[in-house]
C-alpha cells in the first residue's frame, strides 16, 4: 500500500528507481525512524539554504506556519508516518542540496507574496519538481528529444544510451511513493541537466544550481512517463509499449515529434 503506516509498507529496495535511497534502508525499519534520519542528516551535513541542520520531526512542528516558511526558518521538517513523509525524508538525505534550494525558492516567494490561492510560476514549478520531479543527466540532444516528445528517437534510436550516458534520478518523493504500485501512465516532471551521466551527488549539485534561474516556471519542465525508461520496467523491452499514445503522447497539435 502507498499510504499506510511505515509498518505497513512492501519496499522492494531493489526497484532501480530506488538507487539513490537504497544505503538508507536500515534507518527505515527503526521504531523511532524520525530520530535515526535525523541523526543520519546531521552525520552527512545535510542544511537548509540558511545553513540550519535538517531535523525530521512531529507532523505539527510548524503549528500554524506555512511548511516551507517553517523549514527554512529553524530547519525542523514535519514529517508524517506515511510512505509520501518518508520519500521526502530520504529525499532531503540522497540531495540534499536540490531539496535546500526548492525550500529556499518557496520560502522566498512566500516571504514576499505569502499564501494566496495562486503560487505563481515559481512555486509551481517547485511544487512539481519536489513532488513529481525526476532529474535526468543526458546530452542536449537528449534533453531536446525529451522536450519535443520524440519518443522513437530517445527509446529506440538511442535505447542504448540510458543508463551507460544518460542516468535518470527519481526525485519527487510523490513519484517514488507512486512508484510502490507502479502503473504505466505514470509520469515524472523532468529536470533535464546537459551532464555526462553521474554520480548522485553530481547531478545533485547541477540541479541545485538549475534551480537557481530567476524564471522558473512550470514550461521549463519536461514530462516523462517513467516505466518507460529502458531498465526500469521490464515489459519496455517490447517496441509495442511505446506505441499506447494514451502515455506516449505526441506533441500539442497532433503533429509526430521530429
Amino acid at each position: 500500500m502507498a499510504t499506510g503506516r511505515l509498518t505497513d509498507l512492501a519496499i522492494d529496495w531493489d526497484a532501480p528507481w530506488l538507487a539513490p535511497l537504497r544505503d538508507l534502508r536500515a534507518h527505515v525499519g527503526r521504531a523511532d525512524w524520525r530520530a535515526a534520519l535525523s541523526a543520519e542528516a546531521r552525520c552527512r551535513g545535510v542544511a537548509t539554504a540558511g545553513g540550519l541542520p535538517v531535523d525530521f520531526v512531529a507532523p505539527d512542528d510548524a503549528g500554524a506556519a506555512a511548511y516551507e516558511a517553517h523549514i527554512a526558518a529553524t530547519g525542523r521538517v514535519p514529517t508524517r508516518e506515511n510512505a509520501h513523509d518518508l520519500f521526502n525524508a530520504l529525499a532531503w538525505l540522497a540531495f540534499p542540496l536540490t531539496k535546500a534550494a526548492l525550500n529556499a525558492r518557496q520560502a522566498a516567494e512566500l516571504a514576499r507574496d505569502g499564501v494566496r490561492g495562486s503560487r505563481g510560476p515559481v512555486r509551481d514549478a517547485a511544487t512539481l519538481i519536489d513532488e513529481s520531479g525526476l532529474l535526468l543527466a543526458a546530452s542536449e540532444a537528449a534533453c531536446g528529444a525529451l522536450m519535443r516528445r520524440d519518443w522513437a528517437w530517445l527509446f529506440a534510436e538511442q535505447r542504448a544510451r540510458w543508463g551507460p550516458e544518460w542516468t535518470p534520478f527519481a526525485f519527487g518523493h510523490a513519484l517514488v511513493e507512486k512508484l510502490l504500485a507502479p502503473y504505466k501512465a505514470l509520469t515524472a516532471a523532468v529536470v533535464c541537466l546537459p551532464l555526462a551521466a553521474g554520480t548522485t551527488a553530481q547531478i545533485d549539485r547541477a540541479a541545485a544550481r538549475w534551480l537557481q534561474q530567476a524564471a522558473l516556471a512550470p514550461p521549463l519542465l519536461a514530462h516523462l512517463p517513467v516505466l518507460g525508461i529502458p531498465g526500469w520496467w521490464p515489459a519496455n523491452d517490447d517496441p509495442g509499449f511505446y506505441a499506447d499514445e494514451t502515455v506516449f503522447r505526441r506533441r500539442c497539435g497532433g503533429a509526430a515529434a521530429a
